[in-house]
């Protein structure tokens, strides 16, 4: 993006033409699409093998150490993640057509707080899957061994995918805070540096050598006076 485009916080000028290959390859638009793939990833294996019934009881019971808390947390998490993505991934697109700044100020705000919110939720998320299943007995014939693993491993990814959107968002932030203390005006370098005293005034820059008169043999100088004698 050039400098001359940029507008209101690192976003490019409203009205201007959208460039799809330019905003695919935005560090924001990026970590958001790898953030919706790994929440994905996570509720899915949770979802799909994180349950398994037991056969005395016939309840289905989670393999974090038989604890639901642990796979509804995975799952819960995941899901928001989900849905936030993409309306990030919305936000980003929309970012460039929002003319007012206060909006734009508001969405990075959002964008701020959220993504540092959620990488904090995944650290947490990553601890407690991963101690649950650190408890756990190993299921009847391995049974949903590698989506219990997976869901940890990627719960552990998220979590720079998420901090890494809230560390752009404070950049954005920053430069919209700079922005606003930045001077408005520039120096006009089209005014003269120095004016005349009036108009067709003698060049300041002469100087005379000689004073412009000379007392001559029967002439007195000014200051050659004398009282005169009776």
């Amino acid at each position: 993006m050039n400098m001359e485009s940029v507008g209101a916080y690192g976003g490019g000028k409203a009205g201007g033409t959208f460039d799809p290959i330019a905003f695919a390859k935005r560090p924001q638009v990026i970590l958001r699409a790898v953030s919706w793939l790994f929440a994905v990833i996570v509720f899915g294996c949770i979802s799909s093998q994180g349950w398994m019934s037991d056969p005395v009881s016939q309840k289905e019971e989670c393999l974090y150490n038989k604890d639901s808390n642990a796979c509804n947390y995975g799952v819960g998490i995941s899901v928001i993640a989900f849905l936030a993505s993409m309306g990030f991934l919305a936000g980003e697109y929309l970012f460039e057509q929002m003319s007012s700044v206060k909006t734009r100020k508001h969405y990075v705000l959002a964008d701020l707080g959220f993504s540092g919110f959620w990488a904090f939720l995944y650290f947490v998320g990553f601890w407690y899957l991963a101690s649950q299943w650190g408890k756990s007995d190993t299921p009847k014939n391995g049974y949903g061994v590698n989506n219990v693993q997976a869901a940890i491993a990627f719960s552990f990814f998220a979590i720079f995918s998420w901090a890494g959107s809230a560390f752009f968002a404070y950049k954005r932030f920053r430069q919209g805070s700079d922005a606003a203390f930045a001077p408005s005006y520039e120096a006009d370098t089209s005014l003269p540096s120095a004016y005349p005293s009036y108009p067709g005034g003698p060049d300041t820059d002469q100087h005379y050598q000689e004073p412009p008169f000379t007392a001559g043999g029967n002439q007195r100088a000014p200051g050659d006076f004398s009282a005169p004698a009776y």
